[in-house]
């Protein structure tokens, strides 16, 4: 049995935040137009990746698109589920998104710090430093949860997020 204290639960959610925080942190960044805006979107999926700046663009691409999709998760309406198995699919679904999401910005980061180029590097780090866009995905998928009949536990979703991460990373490592 887990005895939990006030302070427990404080810096549990603390700790959550911050992690999410920094997941998601790329989300402002690219909706209004900051740094590594004019990285990202320059490299296809299909398009064979040779350089170091090439690789970061890459994956701040890939990051941008899921940038977008919790953009349109934060402003729009909490999804209706008719049964607890659906809102588990969709919850699923959306901390499988901040895997990925994590897995391109660790990869970005990564394949930066290969290359002497400054602007490369600070492309690929500064979507990491907005934190309040994690809190706030954080806060609305628990509204949902609530609206739909359910909850989670914030450290349990960071513990599978860390536990699934490294293998991501590997998957969408550039060859």
């Amino acid at each position: 049995m887990t005895v939990r204290t006030p302070r427990a639960g404080i810096l549990e959610r603390m700790r959550c935040v911050i992690v999410v925080a920094a997941a998601l942190a790329l989300i402002s960044a690219w909706t209004f137009g900051g740094a590594g805006a004019g990285l990202a979107g320059a490299v296809d999926a299909d398009t064979p990746v040779k350089t170091p700046r090439d690789r970061v663009e890459h994956h701040l691409h890939e990051a941008q698109t899921l940038a977008q999709h919790f953009e349109s998760v934060l402003s729009a309406d909490c999804p209706r589920f008719a049964s607890p198995t659906e809102w588990q699919s969709y919850f699923d679904g959306e901390v499988d998104r901040v895997v990925l999401l994590m897995a391109h910005l660790d990869q970005a980061w990564a394949e930066a710090k290969q290359t002497p180029d400054k602007d490369v590097r600070r492309a690929a780090k500064a979507p990491r430093r907005d934190k309040e866009r994690g809190r706030q995905l954080l806060d609305k998928l628990q509204q949902c949860a609530g609206d739909n009949g359910a909850s989670f536990a914030p450290m349990v979703v960071w513990q599978r997020i860390e536990r699934e991460l490294p293998r991501r990373q590997a998957q969408i490592a550039l060859p």
